[in-house]
């Protein structure tokens, strides 16, 4: 049902499917420690990431609890350059996003949700600034333990807007 919205264009970007010829271009970026240090992943061998792709490509989408992992590709080449992680609540009128870019278009033109909700810890600013820049509102801050490490996170969110 919700396959028609993929893949999605937008300004500078393709919102696709991960798939199996992702595998080198997935491993490079998410072995990073600068980009998973704020994430809740951790790299994987290349087994584990042909299984996880493999896994997110035939994902049903917008399922409550569960989380799903899209490609960010170049429209030109279609070269993967990221990835974002949608997951619905149970209830489904909350939708949650690990993003590189701006997610909510497709959560709010593929479901009822009433807002979009981002968490990043409060070091990671560049997520914070894309985050302010798209319009998401922050909320508050809250102290959590990740990866072992004292943090603050900061929430914010990102009503609909369209009734």
């Amino acid at each position: 049902m919700h396959e028609t919205l993929l893949p999605r264009e937008f300004l500078g970007g393709r919102l696709r499917r991960l798939h199996s010829r992702d595998r080198a271009a997935f491993q490079a970026y998410r072995s990073l420690p600068e980009l998973g240090r704020y994430q809740g992943w951790s790299p994987m061998s290349d087994a584990e990431a042909h299984a996880f792709l493999d896994e997110m490509h035939r994902a049903p989408l917008f399922t409550p609890r569960q989380w799903v992992q899209l490609g960010i590709a170049k429209p030109e080449s279609d070269e993967l350059v990221g990835d974002i992680g949608l997951c619905l609540s149970e209830d489904g009128t909350c939708g949650e996003v690990g993003f590189t870019l701006e997610p909510s278009q497709l959560l709010f033109a593929a479901t009822s949700v009433a807002r979009v909700v981002a968490i990043t810890d409060e070091r990671n600013r560049p997520s914070i600034k894309l985050l302010e820049r798209v319009g998401f509102g922050f909320v508050e801050s809250r102290q959590v333990v990740f990866r072992g490490e004292p943090c603050t996170e900061r929430a914010y969110e990102l009503p609909r807007s369209d009734g």
